[in-house]
């Protein structure tokens, strides 16, 4: 089953957790600091919930959930022959998963992810390769400056899990 994700930024990530899992009935299917994702099988949608103080309410990125990497693919190959620049991330670690996925930039500059999740991760993963530190792109996976997290070790990996709850405690960043 395909299902569409969006992923929101959220000023108080448990204030959000709260209302949609009213909404929706369920709880999320995975809550770590700073993150949560709900797998809703009614409408299919995978809502992923990035903690960006100050950013609250904003769409961080969209994306389309599929079964396989074979699917990855084959959007990969379809998107490329259509004309769209695309930036392809095989076994890669992002929102706490390892993923295969491609990244497309809509019209009015939306990130728009192709992916599968492989295996989760203890780990937040890294921002996609075509951004620059300040982008969208990188908050869709490193979070926000605001939140200390868009700073990276020498590997060029986001924050791991502990080391950004630290760093929220602390009001430090997250890698530094």
């Amino acid at each position: 089953m395909s299902r569409v994700q969006l992923a929101l930024n959220v000023d108080d990530l448990e204030q959000a957790i709260t209302f949609y899992s009213t909404l929706f009935n369920t709880e999320p299917a995975k809550r770590k600091p700073g993150y949560a994702n709900f797998a809703i099988e009614e409408p299919p949608l995978k809502l992923v919930l990035l903690e960006n103080t100050g950013q609250g309410g904003t769409i961080n990125h969209l994306g389309v959930e599929v079964e396989t990497s074979e699917q990855v693919h084959g959007e990969i190959a379809r998107l490329s022959q259509a004309g769209l620049f695309t930036e392809e991330q095989i076994a890669t670690t992002c929102c706490f998963a390892t993923q295969d996925k491609v990244w497309v930039t809509g019209p009015n500059a939306e990130k728009w992810e192709v992916y599968t999740v492989l295996a989760d991760t203890e780990n937040f993963g890294t921002a996609p390769e075509f951004a620059t530190g300040d982008s969208e792109a990188v908050r869709a996976c490193c979070g926000s400056e605001a939140e200390g997290e868009t700073a990276r070790d020498e590997s060029g990996a986001c924050c791991t899990s502990e080391a950004k709850e630290k760093a929220i405690a602390s009001g430090a960043g997250c890698c530094s």
